[in-house]
């Protein structure tokens, strides 16, 4: 049902989310003969450019990011490696927007996603107290993780400060306090040297001990990490924490972070307690702040009225790994073996082809 107060809009193809994955599915839809805003929609929920880089923290610099794949025809070039990462992103992404004419609407939160009875799709979008509803011939959602940090439950109450990594600003924020690291990811281990540098005390726990491999991030480990990111999605699964599929590659400053002390688990959490956490092997540590490297989940909120979850908790995905196989008209990028920025760029070009195909038919219908 449409809102009362809502402009009824059609466009052929609708895209949920700027990031790596929307635009660059956004770049092929355009070169396929989707004009935007008259064909095409790109909504962006983020009040600038940048997707979820935008709101990382100041101290993550281009050269401590994992990493950013070029966008379709638009190389990054070699920007600082310095400067932090969200001002390198916000300004590339803000840039290929502009270059790709793609008129993207922000910031613009699409809350749900149903099936209107006539073909089409029907998506709502909200602006504060703003609203459209948009019919949408396909529709490709590249809504990422950013939006569903995931905490997990102990028993016990701790009534210290907590904070999630989308939380995280500065370093200098913990000067004097002692902080619990959870999580057993890249995220942790970068929290646990950034604040090792600001003399910030910490104490790291992992569910199960760190998951430490010894190989080169190349391609071909890209290739294995997603192909075994594939074959649960494929299966309708969830695609699993990210360090549950990557592990964490060896460096020598982490190696040299093992030896100091910093990057050396206690272990798994037993209960949280008022001013700290018992630990499983039966210790006790008292923390000033809990910050949880836990990761996300993936943001589908938006599609439950399309009722798609599987028994396993995740979307059955085609073996293109963006189409669904419940529901022809929708396409996910930036989910499953797509959430790597490599992966997004080519998940795009795939919903892509398969929205063009789906309108095309239309048109000839």
């Amino acid at each position: 049902m449409t809102h009362l107060d809502a402009p009824l809009t059609q466009r052929d193809v609708v895209v949920i989310g700027a990031g790596q994955a929307g635009l660059s599915a956004a770049h092929f839809l355009r070169k396929g003969g989707l004009e935007p805003g008259v064909d095409l929609e790109v909504l962006d929920a983020n009040p600038t450019p940048g997707g979820a880089w935008s709101h990382r923290w100041d101290a993550l610099t281009l050269g401590d990011a994992h990493g950013i794949h070029d966008l379709p025809d638009f190389p990054l070039g070699q920007p600082d490696s310095s400067e932090p990462a969200r001002e390198v992103v916000k300004r590339y992404y803000g840039a290929y927007e502009q270059h790709e004419g793609l008129r993207v609407q922000r910031p613009w939160r699409v809350t749900e996603v149903e099936d209107s009875g006539h073909g089409p799709l029907l998506v709502h979008a909200t602006d504060g107290d703003a609203r459209r509803d948009y019919l949408a011939d396909a529709l490709i959602s590249a809504t990422g993780t950013w939006d569903r940090p995931y905490v997990p439950h102990y028993p016990g109450r701790f009534a210290g400060q907590q904070l999630h990594t989308r939380d995280f600003r500065a370093p200098e924020d913990f000067r004097g306090k002692r902080v619990l690291v959870v999580g057993g990811g890249t995220s942790a281990v970068q929290f646990l040297l950034l604040l090792e540098q600001h003399d910030v005390a910490t104490v790291w726990t992992t569910r199960r001990p760190p998951q430490w491999i010894d190989r080169t991030v190349d391609r071909q480990w890209g290739i294995e990490v997603e192909r075994r990111v594939a074959s649960k999605t494929r299966a309708g699964l969830t695609a699993g924490s990210v360090v549950s599929n990557t592990g964490l590659p060896r460096r020598p400053e982490y190696d040299a972070a093992i030896a100091r002390g910093t990057l050396v688990s206690r272990g798994r959490i037993a209960r949280l307690t008022e001013h700290g956490v018992d630990f499983a092997d039966g210790s006790h540590e008292e923390v000033d702040v809990i910050l949880w490297a836990t990761g996300f989940r993936a943001s589908l909120g938006h599609l439950t009225p399309l009722k798609l979850r599987e028994p396993g908790g995740g979307l059955l995905v085609a073996k293109d790994d963006v189409s669904l196989v419940k529901e022809p008209r929708l396409f996910v990028v930036g989910y499953g073996p797509s959430a790597s920025t490599l992966g997004a760029t080519r998940a795009g070009r795939r919903a892509a082809r398969g929205a063009l195909r789906l309108v095309n038919d239309r048109a000839v219908a």
